[in-house]
């Protein structure tokens, strides 16, 4: 019991160093690898830019509003769910039977 206990923690101590060992040795064999950079303006308060067209030599139109559903939609119309099921009630009772049924 005690050997399992002792692999065990032997194999999470070498996975746990694994684990930060390939941040420590970078590619220049040095740890100070990593470098952060800082932009003074990021977070400044600064006024709004002028406004560019994006589309510069393009044919873009556009128009000011919405127009309503109603204007373009067509309304659906659907058959009560009763005459659908009704329906289907008298293709099934007219349906072709089976002439002759085999039983084992």
């Amino acid at each position: 019991m005690k050997t399992t206990l002792f692999v065990i923690c032997l194999l999470a101590a070498v996975s746990a160093s694994a684990q930060t060992a390939s941040y420590l040795v970078g590619p220049g064999m040095s740890g100070s690898n990593v470098q952060m950079f800082n932009h003074p303006q990021t977070a400044t308060y600064q006024g709004m830019g002028l406004e560019r067209n994006l589309l510069s030599g393009s044919q873009y139109t556009w128009a000011k509003g919405e127009r309503p559903l109603w204007e373009f939609a067509t309304p659906e119309e659907s058959k009560p769910l009763g005459d659908v099921a009704r329906e289907y009630r008298k293709e099934h009772a007219n349906a072709k039977k089976a002439a002759v049924v085999h039983t084992n």
